[in-house]
């Protein structure tokens, strides 16, 4: 069995979005991996920062390319909790990521209803690892928020 598998880097990415959900950000967790390493770790940040672009995906993608030294990450995989939002589909366009790994689907918000076609057409996609883990987080975060 491989260790460095799609499940255990996600399980990193929850890690984060548990960070996000103790911090009372919405609760998505990122990272990006490249050669089985993990060269950047993120979550949501768009309430400490009060910027609606500081989602856990591009504060990844930042941290990625700082890491690295460059702005294309094709020989990378993102991690991610939650289907990344039409903007981050976006970024991660402009950065060529080689492969993103989601946990959840974003029916509302998410690109495949929003942007279909948004990402680098080389771009690898795999959904649903550890989907229940990932969307559960999201629901109990809503549902303290609705209390």
């Amino acid at each position: 069995m491989d260790i460095f598998s799609d499940e255990y880097f996600m399980r990193m990415a929850l890690q984060e979005a548990q960070k996000a959900f103790d911090e009372d950000e919405v609760p998505v967790g990122a990272l990006v991996v490249s050669q089985n390493r993990v060269i950047a770790r993120a979550h949501n940040l768009t309430e400490a920062l009060n910027d609606v672009t500081a989602h856990a995906e591009m504060q990844a993608i930042t941290a990625a390319a700082n890491t690295i030294g460059g702005k294309y990450l094709k020989d990378c995989t993102l991690y991610v909790t939650l289907e990344p939002c039409p903007m981050c589909a976006g970024a991660l366009a402009w950065a060529q990521i080689g492969k993103i790994v989601f946990g959840s689907d974003d029916e509302k918000r998410g690109y495949q209803a929003k942007a279909a076609g948004v990402l680098h057409p080389k771009t690898e996609i795999v959904k649903g690892v550890l989907q229940e883990e990932c969307a559960d987080l999201i629901k109990r975060f809503f549902a303290q928020k609705r209390r």
